[in-house]
């Protein structure tokens, strides 16, 4: 009995020791990372990189310097991913002549923004006129506008006004009648108000960005050709879609970011009319690959459509 616990005691000592040793450490570890490499291993196989994906992480130089940009079209659909499914179907399109009175009916009772303007609050809060805009006069509006000779015009991203009045002049000398809707919550952006803008007046937190729009919009006599649609650029083009609201140009340039402007354009294509033109600014800014130009080009390549740049803009026709 006595040597049977003597040799249960050898055999824990030298189990200790054995385990004691530098070398059984190392297997271990050996071990964990063979069982890590695997695991790795397998999850790849089975979540491969998509097309989408190597768009999304394409390098910040890439097409910088051209002006004519093809998509690949290669790589599985984007449905696929659901990265621009947005919203239902669109209903059927309006006629270009029922656009303004169904804005009309759909978002002001009716009648007109711009009857007994301006309202009681802002009297005194105005400046006559106060347009501030970037690149909203460039060479691209005219060479559009002539090539596309819309009958309506959907703006996305207006602030203050400077594109859509730019436009508004440009389609009135080509002769064309032409409908503007402009898209914005007209609350500019957190901290707009500290620098050049400071001069926009504010009441009760509420900012007069909407109220000098419109002020600008009456001293151009422009009233008849623009009409804003005060609401985030996603709901608005949501219900221009189920509303059948679609536009022959549509021009976006609001959010700047990856992830608002890619938003902005998948939903903004679905209300262009089959040969209409959607364009934007900002293709090429500091922000290099990160913002705009990488939801545009990011857009054209899973959808097979070809990317042309003009100065700061980017233009993408539908056909």
């Amino acid at each position: 009995m006595k040597d049977h616990q003597n040799r249960q005691i050898k055999v824990a000592n030298s189990s200790r020791k054995w385990f004691t040793k530098p070398a059984v450490y190392v297997s271990v570890l050996i071990l964990f990372y063979v069982l890590g490499y695997l695991s790795a291993s397998c999850f790849n196989s089975q979540h491969p990189t998509s097309a989408v994906t190597a768009a999304l992480t394409e390098s910040p130089n890439h097409l910088s310097n051209t002006t004519d940009i093809a998509a690949s079209g290669t790589g599985p659909s984007s449905a696929e991913h659901g990265h621009n499914l947005f919203g239902s179907r669109c209903a059927g399109p309006v006629s270009s002549k029922l656009v303004r009175q169904t804005i009309l009916d759909r978002l002001f009772n009716g009648t007109s923004p711009y009857e007994n303007f301006p309202p009681a609050q802002a009297f005194g809060l105005l400046k006559t006129k106060r347009i501030k805009g970037w690149g909203s006069n460039g060479a691209v509006f005219e060479k559009l506008i002539r090539k596309v000779k819309p009958r309506t015009i959907i703006e996305v991203g207006t602030f203050l006004g400077a594109s859509a009045t730019h436009m508004a002049g440009l389609t009135s000398r080509l002769g064309l009648k032409t409908q503007i809707l402009c898209i914005d919550d007209f609350r500019g952006w957190p901290g707009f108000l500290d620098g050049r803008f400071r001069d926009i007046a504010m009441l009760n937190g509420d900012v007069f960005l909407l109220y000098q729009f419109m002020q600008n919009v009456v001293y151009l006599n422009l009233t008849e050709s623009i009409l804003p649609v005060p609401f985030s650029t996603g709901a608005a083009l949501e219900k221009l879609c189920e509303w059948g609201v679609f536009g022959d140009l549509v021009e976006v340039d609001a959010g700047h970011d990856f992830h608002s402007a890619w938003s902005d354009i998948n939903r903004a294509y679905k209300v262009l009319r089959p040969g209409g033109v959607i364009f934007g600014h900002d293709y090429f800014t500091s922000a290099d690959n990160k913002g705009v130009r990488r939801a545009v080009n990011l857009f054209a390549r899973v959808n097979g459509l070809r990317v042309k740049v003009d100065g700061q803009h980017w233009v993408i026709d539908s056909d």
